[in-house]
């Protein structure tokens, strides 16, 4: 699938420059008030900070002037209080950016059919993604999500992270890109396909108890990283020698990197590609936006990520893999 297929035409690429360079304006207008905001919140905030413990002085013990139990408090509140007032100070460069943001991908996403864009919302199709997919977790943070549907079927993808905590200690168990799509023709059941760990028989054991089984793909470059578990072993033995197999061996060539993971259940398809790129992120305040240098790649990104969600979701049915 060549990216260039997904690209406006040249009418709709004309309206984007013509957005990118109203928005140029206002992010160099944003960025001139945030070069004074910052300085004079900052030195408003010592000053203040500091007349404040030339006061706890007065009282302090002669030993204790600057440091005394009050100072030290105040310290940590200036901190506290510039960090906010930092972040208060670059506000304007921020929201520009969330506005724009919002209004060009639903623009340069012009080819995804009912398109829903939201940012730091909950999927709709989270709650159908099997937790085997990821393992345990209490916490998940969503950020950009877009659905709709292309080629004759629907999808959702988000960026996520889901983390796991038990004590102090906090585990990252996926971060990356998940995407939901209708399977062409349903699994009878559920089939997962995750990267190999030493602890693979345990966490299914603890997430199934003997309901699943494991299958072997018979394919050395797939069974070194990949591990295989279904509730229906008749209907996933031939997915997992031959269409799985082969739609696995090019993600691990297109996606290079920690390996996918595919989670088949009923008419629902679950691709995760780890990552911790930001796939539709725009540069940094500083830099000047640029059409072909960071609008293009996320229309290419976006192409990508649908090719690929295309060939899973033909696993199940007949034919040869294309």
């Amino acid at each position: 699938m060549d990216a260039q297929e997904f690209l406006p035409d040249e009418k709709v690429i004309a309206s984007i420059r013509q957005d990118i360079a109203r928005y140029e304006q206002e992010r160099v207008r944003a960025r001139r008030k945030v070069m004074w905001r910052v300085p004079l919140f900052l030195v408003l905030l010592a000053a203040a900070v500091w007349l404040l413990a030339l006061a706890f002085n007065r009282v302090a013990d002669p030993f204790e002037q600057w440091t005394s139990t009050p100072h030290v408090f105040l310290y940590v509140v200036g901190v506290i209080l510039a960090l906010v007032l930092y972040w208060r100070a670059r506000k304007p460069v921020f929201e520009l950016q969330r506005s724009f943001r919002s209004k060009l991908l639903p623009i340069i996403f012009g080819f995804i059919g009912n398109l829903r864009y939201g940012k730091g919302v909950r999927p709709e199709s989270s709650d159908r993604l099997p937790p085997e997919t990821v393992g345990d977790y209490d916490h998940a943070v969503y950020d950009d999500v877009v659905a709709g549907t292309y080629g004759g079927f629907s999808f959702e993808l988000y960026e996520a992270t889901f983390k796991d905590k038990v004590g102090k200690t906090e585990t990252t168990m996926f971060k990356g890109i998940v995407m939901a799509f209708e399977m062409e023709q349903p699994f009878p059941g559920l089939l997962v396909a995750t990267r190999k760990t030493d602890h693979v028989v345990s966490f299914f054991r603890g997430l199934f108890g003997a309901s699943v089984d494991q299958v072997e793909s018979g394919i050395p470059a797939i069974y070194e990283k990949y591990d295989f578990r279904t509730d229906n072993g008749e209907a996933a033995q031939p997915l997992v020698r031959g269409r799985l197999a082969q739609a696995l061996q090019w993600l691990a060539e297109a996606w290079p990197g920690e390996p996918a993971r595919v989670a088949l259940r009923g008419g629902d398809g679950f691709l995760l590609l780890p990552t911790p790129k930001d796939f539709f992120e725009l540069p940094p305040a500083s830099v000047p936006l640029d059409y072909k240098t960071h609008v293009e790649p996320i229309i290419a990104d976006m192409a990508s990520l649908i090719a690929t969600a295309a060939l899973v979701r033909k696993v199940g049915s007949g034919g040869e893999a294309s």
